[in-house]
């Protein structure tokens, strides 16, 4: 087994507000362990995928909070608003006879409470009848931005009320690019199931808890590709920007190691094990200063 080695990582970008933003960054190393030869897994640029992922879960973490305050509120006839999106958003309703279209209008950048800086828009459609056990929600994007990185792109969520263990869940197949002030540019697609375990309909959004599962494809402004597979639900708590739990599949170029959260603790810390069964603890970092 490999010793395990400390690892500092540095914005390659200027962040306003201290935050380096959507889908990717580039950072810098004192050393950076990776698999020999030209089919390496290089860790800065890992890092810069976990990033990515926690962008495009944040877009969708917006799309859920206003359609399910839409849904608690019909369904329970009565007035409800999650305390997640702060004042600075406007959300607004145009109902057709078939759909809600819902624009979620971040201005010119307004802070959430885990701290990340949105603008632009999220537009958002849907079927009207919120008693459908089961929705397709449509997302695009409108000159939106996180943390000055701009934001292209959509997916397509598949909405379920009430699962076979009676909870949320959304089915999210999305594709996003984005472009940092530099010009340099990353994307990431992907499929995900998030079950909403903890916290649906409190009003709170501290005491969120998902698990999430898929695949997705990360490819990083140098061209580095990354398939990453769930093979233990990742554990997601709004209260923390970090995984806690859970462990990922990682593949790149026939090589494939695996990337371990934890055992629940809200830390930056991660295990990667590689394919000879070395181990690194790496630190993961997701916009914040």
């Amino acid at each position: 087994m490999k010793s395990l080695k400390k690892m500092n990582f540095t914005r390659l970008l200027p962040m306003t507000i201290g935050l380096a933003t959507l889908l990717f960054f580039s950072c810098n190393k004192e050393e950076s362990p990776s698999m020999e030869g030209e089919q390496s897994l290089d860790v800065v640029a890992l890092t810069a995928s976990d990033e990515a992922e926690l962008i495009s879960e944040e877009i969708i973490t917006v799309a859920e909070d206003v359609y399910s305050s839409d849904e608690i509120s019909t369904i329970s006839k009565a007035s409800y608003r999650s305390d997640y999106l702060p004042d600075c958003v406007t959300v607004t309703t145009v109902v057709t006879d078939t759909t809600k279209e819902k624009t979620i209008d971040f201005g010119l950048g307004c802070e959430l409470p885990n701290g990340n800086v949105l603008s632009g828009i999220i537009f958002l459609s849907y079927e009207k009848d919120m008693e459908l056990a089961t929705k397709t929600i449509t997302l695009s994007l409108v000159d939106f931005t996180f943390n000055e990185v701009t934001v292209e792109g959509g997916a397509t969520i598949e909405r379920v009320r009430s699962n076979e263990n009676g909870n949320p869940q959304a089915d999210a197949t999305g594709t996003f690019n984005g472009t940092w002030p530099d010009g340099s540019t990353s994307n990431f697609t992907g499929n995900r199931t998030r079950e909403w375990i903890e916290g649906y309909g409190s009003g709170f959004w501290g005491d969120n808890v998902f698990l999430i599962m898929g695949k997705r494809t990360y490819t990083g402004p140098q061209g580095n590709v990354f398939i990453k597979e769930t093979i233990t639900p990742l554990r997601r708590e709004w209260s923390c920007r970090f995984i806690v739990s859970g462990i990922l599949e990682i593949t790149r170029n026939d090589l494939t190691a695996s990337l371990d959260f934890g055992d629940g603790e809200c830390d930056a810390k991660g295990v990667l094990t590689y394919p000879d069964g070395g181990t690194e603890e790496i630190f993961l970092r997701r916009f914040r200063n």
